[in-house]
């Protein structure tokens, strides 16, 4: 059975999913087209200097044809994005929201992601789905890649979590198998760094309650919320004996009304002072969640950065105390 490592516990935190770096015309504001680095790296630094626990990169390696012009093609590399932001930050932790950990060795991710903790001071999180795209799993995993892709990702898992918690574990699976393979530099976290699990499906619910430090739930609504919390707690009492689990979920997409109206923010946004945000919030927090993703919304690059820092500042210090 694998070890139990919460870094939230009884706390509440809130961390973004990075703008610029992924550009889902799902949900992408027309400033991040044009965005630069150096915006990328004054958000960045305002969430770091103002109260927030992590930053989230995604994952894709390519987008086919069919899939552009509803994900667009423009996705970072999450591991090398991670790392330059470790570059750019001392504070606030970096998370891979999520790694397709499927797609790439234990050894090979090991490696990475145990070098990113290393640099960064112990400041990783690694978040890890299964995937949805089978082009992506043609071309990377083979034919079977897609329909494996669930089994992949628990197999995967128990290797990483070996891999980063012993420098030169054994490990005898389906598709991976390695003994007395040294990875190094060893992560900074003992016994290693956290694991994070995403989806909302049932078997994500089941992989997060059976091999996840937490959970990062995609797309479910609120309503939702509780009953799916409800089904998480009981495959914990299941697998694990009821062991403490971080619960996250993605908020609705706010902006702190700063005095610049809502004219120009998409409709769905919800607009209001630092306490009206927070009592929404704090619905979520009353339903079991620890930690929060906010999902700012803001017209500007340098909108953004004004609205990082003032949830940072006001809305934060309501939600954490």
């Amino acid at each position: 059975m694998m070890e139990n490592v919460q870094i939230v516990g009884d706390r509440v935190v809130f961390g973004m999913q990075l703008p610029i770096q992924s550009q889902s015309r799902l949900f992408v504001s027309d400033w991040e087209l044009t965005a630069t680095v150096a915006d990328l790296a004054a958000i960045a630094t305002a969430a770091d200097r103002s109260g927030w626990h992590y930053l989230g990169v995604c994952d894709h390696t390519a987008i086919p044809e069919r899939l552009v012009g509803a994900m667009g093609a423009e996705w970072y590399d999450t591991v090398a994005t991670l790392g330059w932001l470790a570059g750019q930050t001392t504070n606030v932790h970096l998370l891979s929201h999520v790694l397709i950990l499927n797609q790439r060795h234990p050894l090979r991710a090991a490696k990475e992601l145990a070098t990113l903790d290393h640099l960064s001071g112990g400041r990783l999180i690694i978040g890890v789905g299964a995937g949805h795209v089978n082009e992506e799993f043609d071309q990377l995993n083979g034919p079977d890649g897609y329909a494996d892709r669930g089994p992949a990702t628990d197999e995967a898992i128990v290797a990483l979590a070996a891999l980063l918690t012993d420098e030169a574990p054994t490990h005898v699976g389906e598709r991976w198998q390695f003994s007395g393979m040294h990875v190094s530099p060893r992560p900074v976290r003992t016994p290693r760094p956290p694991i994070w699990v995403g989806g909302s499906t049932p078997p994500a619910l089941r992989r997060a309650a059976r091999l996840g430090d937490g959970w990062l739930p995609q797309g479910t609504r609120r309503a939702d919320l509780p009953g799916q919390i409800a089904q998480l707690r009981a495959y914990r009492d299941e697998f694990r004996d009821g062991a403490p689990i971080d619960i996250g979920t993605i908020a609705e997409p706010c902006h702190v009304d700063l005095g610049g109206g809502r004219d120009g923010l998409p409709s769905y946004t919800m607009v209001g002072s630092a306490e009206q945000i927070a009592a929404s919030y704090r619905e979520l927090i009353d339903m079991g969640v620890n930690h929060l993703q906010i999902a700012l919304r803001a017209r500007s690059a340098a909108e953004f950065v004004e609205q990082t820092l003032a949830f940072g500042e006001t809305v934060g210090p309501l939600l954490t105390n």
